[in-house]
């Protein structure tokens, strides 16, 4: 049976690139994320969120990641309402991606709200990334095209470093990539004795 580890952390903590060094070891990684981006591409989607959310947040009949990302981190209800729509879909896309990984022993999990969505139940270990708060909000400045308030409002809609470290198994400490990387490294090696054990 393969194994299921949850990686998550706040935004801009650097997790993706913790996947994609787990990734680099032949790990299958799932990153929610991304697949979220593409699963709002689709029709169905997409006549759900013009359903709840109006034609405001679509600029010439394109869903606008911006317009709706500001209502939605101004109000819990509507990132609620946001998520309902969303969550599904995605677990019926990342169960469809389980199955083609059946042989693997493993697999890594990465969402950013693992903890707020429910989806940790289903893992069996749960690695947490963490970072300075400001070196987050440098990050996710350079990457998006967004605003430092906003970028405050998206941390602060999602649960804490304490929160989220008081239920994982391991923490990588992300203040420099090579140290986050010995830290994946040791990770491995924990899993592999896991593995072996059972």
């Amino acid at each position: 049976m393969t194994k299921i580890i949850g990686l998550t952390g706040g935004i801009g903590s650097g997790k993706t690139t913790i996947a994609n060094y787990f990734q680099s070891f032949g790990i299958p990684v799932y990153i929610a994320d991304d697949e979220a981006r593409k699963i709002m591409q689709s029709s169905e989607i997409i006549d759900a969120i013009k359903k709840v959310f109006g034609n405001s947040v679509f600029e010439n009949d394109v869903l606008s990641r911006e317009k709706l990302a500001e209502i939605v981190f101004n109000g819990p209800e509507k990132l609620e309402e946001l998520n309902k729509i969303i969550h599904p879909a995605v677990k019926r896309h990342f169960d469809q991606w389980l199955l083609q990984h059946a042989a693997a022993p493993y697999i890594i999990y990465e969402a950013a709200i693992l903890f707020e969505s429910g989806n940790y139940k289903r893992c069996d270990l749960i690695i947490t990334v963490t970072a300075p708060v400001e070196s987050r909000i440098q990050r996710v400045l350079e990457r998006d095209k967004t605003t430092r308030e906003l970028v405050l409002k998206r941390i602060n809609a999602q649960w804490t470093d304490e929160q989220r470290i008081s239920k994982s198994d391991f923490v990588i400490e992300n203040t420099s990539i090579e140290a986050a990387k010995l830290e994946v490294v040791k990770i491995l090696k924990i899993l592999k004795i896991k593995q072996n054990e059972s």
